[in-house]
């Protein structure tokens, strides 16, 4: 099946491909797309005129090499399978698999004439020798499920029926979620099913495996009430207090290590405060957002959609998406939902509502925190609203159009 490029990921990377000194790292939740998004980069290889001889791609999550876990294996098999002469464009899926990958991948890095892409579904994959002996000499390219342009595009190219009515589209993308395999499942049933496979998979394989967690039953209510939360501030302290009320004693250090879990498995994104008066983060704390929204349907049966968070998950990771630092900024006792920075330290802040014309107490509430703010960078309230307002300089924008035209903040 031809595979859809996701162009928003290879013009990062590009510039790299035919780079032997530096290691590309591809992370994002499991099934996000960093395998095709690889076989995408190896098209792109050949296209360019690479030969297929000089193109290994070695997947450790297959059959076949389910026999590769040391270091010393992993080294053999690329020197068997990187004979052609040249540049060998080396691809290793999931290398997470083999315990103390990173000098060997280090080695055929040193030696030179090996461009190497690898990928790893969680964060345990730079929290070794990875990244504290290779400082300089790795670049991590963050991947997520597709936003809500890729996810119209991606139905287009695979000739799915992609309804006129964008509001009706945004829907099933917030029910359905947006993993690329849901796109060529029939029905919602399936997609829930295959969202909910994706959840158990990686507790087996992500987070059973690497952390220690012996009530498992408490780790799924913690895991279950951050889901059931997202894009709500979230005090660790409170959640301990209820739990314990319920007759569940742990620990807030024990909470803490069950939200870390979840965040280096990539279902969960942390999201700092930012005190817009003195210009620093704020600790305490935290609004969390999701990898998916379908994380969210699949643990729940309700089909009832809460648009508050929702749309801010989804500019949230939109804008991840396109290179931007974003954190949740305060100014006094106002909040305003997202402050975002670009590469060159410019900003831009968001407001994001389902509605605006609902009352003017509600215009007020999302006008007022970006009035408060006194600099000159671009200032936006994000909407479904297909009436726009003009109002103190401040751009109202239709958020499924903003993000369907790939428009920059």
């Amino acid at each position: 099946m031809e595979l859809f490029r996701r162009e928003k990921y290879l013009s990062k990377i590009r510039a790299f491909y035919h780079a032997d000194d530096i290691i590309k790292v591809i992370t994002g939740v499991r099934r996000c797309g960093k395998s095709s998004l690889m076989q995408t980069i190896a098209e792109e290889l050949q296209e360019q005129g690479v030969p297929p001889q000089n193109i290994v791609y070695i997947d450790l999550d297959r059959r076949e090499y389910r026999d590769i876990r040391v270091p010393d294996r992993l080294e053999q098999l690329i020197v068997r399978q990187c004979s052609a002469a040249g540049m060998n464009y080396l691809f290793i899926d999931e290398i997470q698999n083999v315990a103390g990958f990173e000098e060997v991948i280090n080695g055929f890095r040193t030696e030179g004439g090996y461009s190497i892409f690898i990928t790893g579904s969680n964060s345990y994959l730079l929290s070794g020798e990875l990244a504290t002996k290779l400082t300089g000499r790795y670049l991590e390219f963050e991947l997520y499920t597709l936003t809500f342009d890729e996810y119209i595009r991606m139905k287009k190219f695979y000739g799915k029926e992609v309804s006129p009515d964008t509001a009706a589209e945004l829907n099933r993308y917030i029910l359905e979620g947006g993993f690329p395999r849901t796109i060529t499942l029939e029905g919602t049933d399936a997609r829930r099913q295959y969202v909910r496979g994706v959840v158990n998979e990686i507790f087996e394989k992500d987070i059973r495996t690497r952390v220690k967690i012996r009530k498992t039953e408490t780790f799924r209510i913690v895991r279950d009430y951050i889901i059931n939360n997202f894009g709500a501030t979230t005090s660790v302290k409170r959640l301990c207090d209820e739990l314990n009320r319920n007759g569940l004693p742990v620990t807030r250090a024990t909470v803490n290590r069950y939200i870390q879990a979840l965040i280096d498995a990539k279902i969960l994104y942390p999201c700092d405060r930012f005190d817009m008066k003195s210009r620093r983060s704020l600790s305490g704390e935290k609004k969390y957002y999701l990898a998916d929204s379908g994380f969210y349907f699949s643990v729940n049966t309700d089909n009832r959609i809460n648009y508050g968070p929702v749309l801010e998950n989804i500019v949230y990771l939109y804008a991840l998406s396109i290179g931007y630092a974003v954190s949740v900024g305060r100014i006094g006792k106002l909040e305003v939902d997202f402050i975002l920075r670009d590469s060159s330290q410019n900003y831009s802040y968001v407001q994001v509502a389902y509605t605006i014309l609902a009352s003017r107490e509600t215009e007020d509430r999302e006008y007022r925190p970006l009035e408060e703010i006194r600099d000159n960078y671009a200032k936006y309230v994000m909407t479904t609203d297909r009436l726009l307002q003009k109002r103190n300089g401040i751009l109202h924008v239709n958020l499924e159009d903003f993000i369907i035209n790939g428009s920059r903040f």
